[in-house]
């Protein structure tokens, strides 16, 4: 294939803007603010986990507070009938037994309202292990929302990058025979380099150094001339610094 030299050496400029265009897309892949964003998020369902379990021990707790003031309320009951049927009785049988029965219960009460006080005091810590729990939830979502505004704003600012190269690449392709152009594409989509600059027994798409062979065929081949690298198969662009 021939081709204008001067037509030749835009593709290097071609290839320096698809090179740069490579970069964003891989810096937009590799953004630390992913990871971060990863991290943040890994970190939120860990404090999320850790609230669910704690209003979980929160929430047994209150039932349990619950069921023991029911065992008082019942103690209690039966207490105010047994006086109500001391107040009444006049068997000094069925007196006695109230009394004792009224022991008892006094007795269950107390243990039931030491317990009580128990579970209520683990509640009260536990209301505030919720609320700490939270707070840590609070903090590790506001943390993941700046991530992804810190991600966004790198993102624009790549696609901000990414839109002027491409407008640059636009301006470039539109003086490029498009044979020559249709060459350079195919061989950057096999090999990622389509082009490079030929400095002195060196291809600049490769950097790999070319035979004395190769050499001698790049010396001979007329200035139109398209030429290529015999091992990345890129279009050497030689110019007056190529040394040949």
């Amino acid at each position: 294939m021939k081709a204008d030299p001067a037509a030749q050496r835009r593709l290097l400029e071609v290839a320096n803007v698809d090179a740069e265009l490579n970069r964003i897309n891989h810096r937009r892949r590799s953004l630390p603010e992913l990871e971060r964003i990863g991290a943040a998020e890994r970190e939120v369902r860990t404090k999320q986990d850790a609230l669910v379990a704690a209003r979980t021990t929160l929430d047994d707790l209150r039932s349990e507070v619950e069921r023991l003031e029911n065992e008082v309320d019942q103690v209690r009951s039966r207490q105010q009938r047994d006086r109500q049927m001391m107040d009444s009785t006049g068997s000094s049988k069925q007196l006695e037994d109230l009394q004792h029965e009224m022991s008892t219960l006094s007795r269950r009460e107390a243990a039931l309202e030491d317990d009580m006080l128990e579970v209520m005091e683990r509640r009260e810590a536990q209301e505030a292990d919720v609320s700490h729990a939270q707070q840590e939830v609070n903090t590790a979502e506001s943390e993941l929302e700046d991530a992804r505004h810190a991600r966004d704003e790198a993102l624009a600012d790549l696609e901000s990058d990414e839109a002027k190269r491409l407008a640059e690449r636009e301006s470039l392709v539109a003086d490029i025979p498009q044979q020559l152009l249709d060459l350079y594409e195919r061989i950057r989509q096999q090999r990622g380099s389509g082009a490079g600059y030929l400095q002195g027994n060196r291809c600049g798409a490769c950097r790999l150094e070319l035979d004395r062979a190769a050499l001698a065929s790049v010396r001979e081949a007329a200035a139109d001339d398209v030429v290529r690298c015999e091992e990345c198969g890129a279009i050497m662009v030689r110019t007056k610094e190529s040394g040949q």
